[in-house]
């Protein structure tokens, strides 16, 4: 399949009322199709099938729904983990939305088997300038790596992060979130002596409060620990 055929049944897929929805979530682009995500990820496995190689060396940006296909397309295909890591660390500054940033992140299941090695790659991303380098680093920390031997380490990551960017302190408040519902006593440690700013603190402290995986008793503990000026 060809990146004409390929596009063609984008256009093919394509809906004008999922277009709206989709660009009301997400600010800024004015180049969505309107294609739905499971069907973006049928059409990506069916990529990742054959030629992926040449077609991501082919592949256009021109539309939203192009560049996050590449993308799903890179968590699909079979290839070891550092050719993986080489497709995703080109594909990384073509990310300039939550959108493709967080469904790429979720793609990356390989992550699993190699958790180590894709630690040691996500590293200058925690560490990076950049809102979605940050943002993708953050993504796949609580994708993959909300577990015992990581947390502490993740933790000190956490804190070191002080960027404006909104997506970076979203996305900071999300995945201190999901720890805490995974690992509450630990992330607990962590909330009660850190260097977060006022906004990702109780960003991260709201969305443990909004969640049905947390009990009333907890919820009354975090409801304690709300920095009050």
């Amino acid at each position: 399949m060809n990146y004409k055929m390929i596009k063609e049944r984008l256009l093919e897929l394509a809906e004008d009322g999922y277009r709206e929805f989709s660009a009301s979530l997400t600010p800024g682009k004015d180049n969505i199709l309107g294609v739905r995500l499971p069907a973006l990820r049928k059409l990506a496995k069916e990529i990742a099938k054959g030629d992926f190689r040449q077609y991501l060396k082919e592949a256009k940006d021109d539309t939203f729904e192009e560049v996050m296909l590449q993308g799903m397309v890179i968590g699909a295909c079979k290839a070891d983990i550092e050719e993986v890591l080489h497709l995703t660390a080109n594909f990384i500054p073509k990310i300039d939305n939550w959108a493709v940033c967080d469904s790429f992140c979720s793609s990356l299941k390989i992550t699993k088997k190699h958790l180590s090695r894709v630690w040691d790659f996500l590293i200058p991303y925690l560490s990076s300038d950049q809102e979605f380098e940050i943002r993708f680093g953050l993504v796949m920390l609580l994708n993959y790596y909300v577990l015992p031997e990581y947390a502490q380490a993740a933790f000190e990551y956490l804190d070191r992060i002080h960027h404006d960017g909104y997506y970076v302190k979203m996305g900071l408040a999300w995945a201190i979130s999901i720890y805490f519902i995974k690992m509450p006593e630990v992330t607990m440690n962590y909330l009660q002596k850190n260097q977060l700013d006022e906004f990702t603190y109780h960003k991260a402290l709201q969305k443990i409060l909004d969640s049905y995986r947390v009990d009333d008793q907890t919820k009354m503990l975090i409801r304690a620990i709300k920095r009050h000026k």
